[in-house]
């Protein structure tokens, strides 16, 4: 086969179908799903199979808002992390914020087995024992302890209450993407 006949059937692979051909790349590049994993004695997740070459060598794990913890690709937390020191110093709620997650984020390599350390403190922050749920949320995925994982399901499985706070959100239309 030539060269340019195995890039088509290369791209045709990874075609996801139905999808506009800008948002294809995106897609791609998503956290999604869910994944029930063990944490280990030293405190250690297997990141899934999926999400490895996305998040590369290294991750930041960070606490989240819901007693839960944020793992960010590295240009994600930078990405992040930019807006939150663009932040005036001089507002109260802006250094709270940065306290809130700076003190709260922690560098973490992926080994070569694909996991990361989860330390002791974050552990803690987010009930974390045995076993933990990870979530893709697009750009980054959540670490959640089974439990508190289970009480977002029941909230999210509430259409009323969905449609009372999503209402409010500036997403555009599927005839608008």
């Amino acid at each position: 086969m030539g060269e340019g006949v195995e890039l088509w059937v290369k791209v045709e692979r990874l075609r996801i179908r139905g999808a506009p051909l800008g948002l294809k790349g995106r897609l791609e590049h998503m956290f999604l799903g869910r994944f029930y994993h063990s944490l280990d004695e030293k405190g250690r997740i297997t990141v899934p199979a999926r999400y490895r070459e996305e998040l590369g060598d290294s991750a930041f794990v960070v606490q989240g808002f819901d007693r839960n913890l944020v793992v960010y690709t590295a240009g994600g937390f930078h990405a992040f992390s930019a807006g939150i020191r663009q932040t005036r110093m001089i507002d109260a709620n802006a250094r709270a914020m940065r306290r809130l997650f700076f003190s709260g984020a922690e560098p973490s390599d992926v080994d070569k087995a694909g996991r990361i350390l989860i330390p002791q403190y974050l552990r803690e922050f987010a009930g974390l024992d045995s076993e933990v749920v990870i979530v893709g949320v697009g750009e980054q995925f959540e670490i959640w302890a089974p439990d508190e994982w289970r009480k977002q399901e029941e909230q999210l499985k509430d259409a009323e209450l969905n449609a009372q706070r999503f209402s409010n959100l500036d997403i555009p239309s599927q005839a608008e993407v």
